[in-house]
């Protein structure tokens, strides 16, 4: 089965579009269940997530993550300020790296440490040390994964936050010359949105 994992952001922007990352993970799972696809959020754990991960599986995935990747727009009043006058918000959404091909990123200058996981999260936690803890040693950069319900599972993803963390940071320190999928993350394209969605309900809103 194909799996594809997709990063949707807010683009360092307000908590309205922090809102709207996690919308929107709600409206792909909904949208994917009709089309037999699966769609699991890999570190849900804020409200009003900066960012977050989400996993992509089935056989239709490839078409499915095409046609979202890129600036997502909502239309609609913002759910904390009631007299703001702003109505459109956008984030963005991109092909999560792959670990192997994040050239910064080494098994052996990652740190790894267990530890018993915490908070929301099944009956699974605080009974086991399924959490876990990665350093990477070069950079400092610390990252926690606890999310999923193995040792393994949160292993693997703690290495992908590692391997998003360090292509963001080469985008903040000008490593990439080039504009790619991830610098749509620091700068979304606000007048070419791919998909658009309204009101609270996020209704596909489809033509002009």
């Amino acid at each position: 089965m194909t799996e594809i994992i997709l990063h949707i952001s807010s683009g360092k922007g307000p908590d309205e579009c922090c809102w709207v990352v996690a919308k929107l993970a709600q409206a792909f799972t909904r949208e994917g269940a009709e089309q037999g696809i699966t769609c699991d959020v890999l570190d849900a754990g804020e409200a009003l997530p900066a960012s977050l991960l989400l996993s992509v599986s089935g056989e239709a995935a490839p078409a499915f993550v095409r046609e979202r990747i890129g600036t997502i727009q909502w239309v609609g009043d913002s759910p904390f300020r009631p007299l703001h006058k702003r109505r459109n918000w956008f984030v963005g959404v991109a092909l999560a790296p792959s670990p192997e091909n994040v050239p910064d990123l080494r098994d052996g200058e990652i740190a790894f440490s267990t530890m018993r996981a915490s908070g929301p999260g099944g009956q699974h936690v605080n009974k086991t040390d399924s959490a876990v803890r990665a350093v990477h040693r070069p950079t400092g950069l610390v990252v926690t994964a606890q999310e999923q319900r193995s040792q393994h599972a949160n292993r693997k993803l703690a290495k992908l936050k590692l391997a998003l963390m360090l292509e963001e940071r080469r985008l903040e320190t000008g490593a990439l010359a080039r504009r790619d999928q991830w610098s749509a993350q620091q700068g979304l394209e606000r007048g070419n949105p791919v998909r658009t969605y309204s009101r609270t309900g996020f209704k596909l809103k489809v033509g002009k």
